[in-house]
């Protein structure tokens, strides 16, 4: 199971940690990753990172301003968010295992295990 973490409310500017903590089983040699859903709007891929963290993949809206990071003694992974803006208002979820990871998002798959999402809003 994955458990994500660390969301909360936060004006413009600022900054969050999200935590996404596995149990029951270890996803040290997997690729890990953050999708976010925002209302009304389908779910969107945020981040990515490999099984070693050498690779990371972000979508366009949040490069440069997130990092994506991993400690696999924790079986945990990370999201850096700064320069918050209030369009990445949204629910965040994590997920595990990722296959086919690269830097088109749309052909991963796998993604067998989600967290149940931690919300991020960011006010204006």
């Amino acid at each position: 199971q994955l458990q994500a973490s660390g969301g909360g409310l936060v004006q413009a500017g600022g900054s969050l940690r999200l935590s996404c903590a596995a149990s029951g089983r270890t996803f040290s040699t997997y690729a890990l990753g953050w999708f976010r859903q925002a209302p009304g709007k389908e779910r969107e891929f945020v981040a990515s990172i490999g099984w070693g963290g050498r690779r990371t993949y972000y979508a366009d809206s949040v490069k440069g301003r997130f990092t994506i990071s991993r400690d696999n003694a924790k079986n945990t992974f990370y999201l850096q968010m700064n320069s918050l803006k209030p369009e990445d208002t949204a629910v965040y979820y994590c997920t595990a295992p990722i296959y086919g990871l690269g830097t088109d998002p749309s052909k991963y798959y796998g993604m067998d295990y989600w967290g149940k999402g931690t919300q991020v809003t960011v006010s204006s």
